[in-house]
């Protein structure tokens, strides 16, 4: 069963997401705290979004070929959304999508992608879009195998650290002639 998460889930959310850091090979990264992913999900202005994936308890996930008991977590999707400025319509960016190794192969990622596929058409939305290792074949295949089309010609940047700082520095520098106007979002 897929569903929306509440207040609730956040210690196993956070669970999760370090599980998923683990696998990814990069758990040292994950820092989120429970608070910021509730404050995030359920404050006063959510940004991001989030589903759960529950056992019926009769599943038995192929890669270890147990059920889950009835009703436990056992995955789950994060997202938000974003905006093309092509299509001019929103679109769901999938931050991140775990299912428990003991619950692999029992279709739970597909009901999490199909139920966020359907959010994207009940809404209008033109986009559904994610980002993978490209280490990481099994969910490559996985996503192929739904019609997923890889975007190569797209390469991801990211800024952080003392970089961020350092940039973010120079938005308010006496030495930059079109100094933005500190903003209120």
């Amino acid at each position: 069963m897929i569903r929306s998460a509440t207040p609730a889930d956040v210690p196993v959310l956070h669970a999760m997401i370090r599980e998923l850091a683990a696998y990814e090979r990069a758990l040292d990264s994950a820092r989120a705290t429970e608070e910021q992913l509730r404050e995030a999900l359920f404050g006063a202005h959510p940004a991001v979004f989030a589903l759960i994936a529950e056992s019926d308890g009769t599943e038995a996930g192929v890669t270890e070929g147990s059920a889950a008991p009835a009703g436990e977590p056992v995955g789950f999707a994060l997202w938000f959304r974003n905006f093309s400025t092509w299509t001019g319509t929103h679109g769901v960016y999938l931050e991140d999508l775990y299912v428990r190794p003991t619950a692999r192969g029992a279709g739970h990622g597909r009901a999490l992608l199909a139920e966020l596929a359907r959010v994207c058409v009940e809404r209008g939305y033109q986009r559904f879009e994610w980002s993978v290792l490209d280490w990481n074949e099994p969910s490559i295949r996985f996503y192929a195998s739904l019609g997923a089309e890889p975007m190569d010609e797209w390469t991801v940047h990211r800024i952080s650290g003392e970089p961020l700082h350092a940039l973010a520095a120079l938005a308010q520098s006496d030495e930059n002639p079109n100094r933005a106007t500190p903003l209120s979002i």
